[in-house]
Formats: structure tokens, sequence, C-alpha cells
């Protein structure tokens, strides 16, 4: 018999004072029994970096995770259904970053490995001209201590400030500053 996913819920607080967002977001995240607790919430991580202010374009949404490998793992599609935001977490390769860049309007990368640097140094020259890839680095270090703040239900405050990412569950804070590698419509950061 398969295994089925485990439900998580996150009630979560955004304040990014970088974009003027404030709002209230309740989550439901199923991790597949092969995802780790680190790439699930970095999902909500990546939730709280592009949550859009309103909805007129269309909503955030998590995709269906690693049981669809074809899917985007966060996603913001408009109401049309065409996907306006793909967001990936790990490190794809210029084939799957192709294909993202060719179904949605801009795409988002979030590594998180300790081996981010080799899989950046083999990848950039072949992204080059990807202007709607934008690749960004979170340390290893904030990922796993991030990792520690799993639970079947979570209460987070996120703050976002200067482009550094306070979450807090009430007794602890996981302190994250994503590292830009290439932004969008430019080849490095």
């Amino acid at each position: 018999m398969a295994l089925k996913a485990t439900i998580h819920k996150a009630h979560v607080q955004i304040a990014d004072m970088d974009r003027g967002i404030y709002a209230a977001h309740a989550l439901t995240l199923a991790r597949h029994p092969s995802e780790t607790d680190e790439r699930m919430l970095l999902r909500v991580l990546a939730f709280a970096l592009h949550v859009p202010a309103d909805d007129h374009r269309g909503t955030l949404d998590f995709g269906v995770g690693l049981s669809d490998p074809d899917a985007p793992d966060v996603f913001q599609r408009d109401l049309t259904g065409d996907i306006l935001h793909w967001i990936e977490l790990g490190q794809p390769d210029e084939r799957r970053l192709q294909k993202a860049s060719s179904r949605s309007e801009r795409v988002s990368v979030y590594s998180y490995a300790a081996s981010t640097p080799i899989w950046w140094a083999g990848l950039v020259n072949k992204i080059d001209r990807m202007d709607k890839v934008a690749v960004w680095q979170i340390p290893a270090e904030s990922s796993a201590e991030l990792a520690k703040l799993v639970e079947r239900s979570m209460q987070w405050q996120v703050t976002i400030q200067d482009g550094t990412v306070w979450i807090t569950d009430g007794p602890r804070t996981v302190e994250i500053t994503p590292i830009l590698l290439k932004d969008r419509r430019t080849k490095y950061a």
C-alpha cells in the first residue's frame, strides 16, 4: 500500500515591508512521503516572498509537489488559467527552466542545498539568455534552521524587510537572507 501525504496547517501572518503587503493566510500543506520538512517549509517561505497583494491577477498556490514532477512547486495562475509565476525549489536543470520559461511570465528558483555553488557553476552559462528566470540561494544553515520549525499545526509571523526574512513561531525565530544569483532580465546579480 502506498504511503499517504502528511497534512500540515500553517497560519501565516505576513508583513512584507519591502513590497507593502500585510496579510494573513491559512495554508494547507500536503507533504509527500519523500519530501523533507525542510523542502516543505521552503514552499511556505517562497509563498511568503511572492504572495500577491491582491487576487486581481490570480492567487499563489502550491503545486501538487513531488507526486507530479512536471508541475511547479508554487505557482500563480491568472483567471484564464495561464501560469504567471512558476516557482521551483532545489536545483533544476536548464531543460526544466526552459520549459518553465515557456509556460509562464516569470520563473523563480530557490536552491537551498550546500551544493548550490557547484550546481550554479554548471548552470550559469546555460541559462544566460533566459530573461524570465531569477535564481536565489537560501543558505543551507538557514534552511536547516527553518526545518526545525515544522509542526502539524503552525502559527508563523513572517516579516520581510530590506531583503531579509524573519520567521517566528513564538519562542523561536529564524533569520533568512536569500542571496540573488541571477535576476530576471539581467545576466547576474
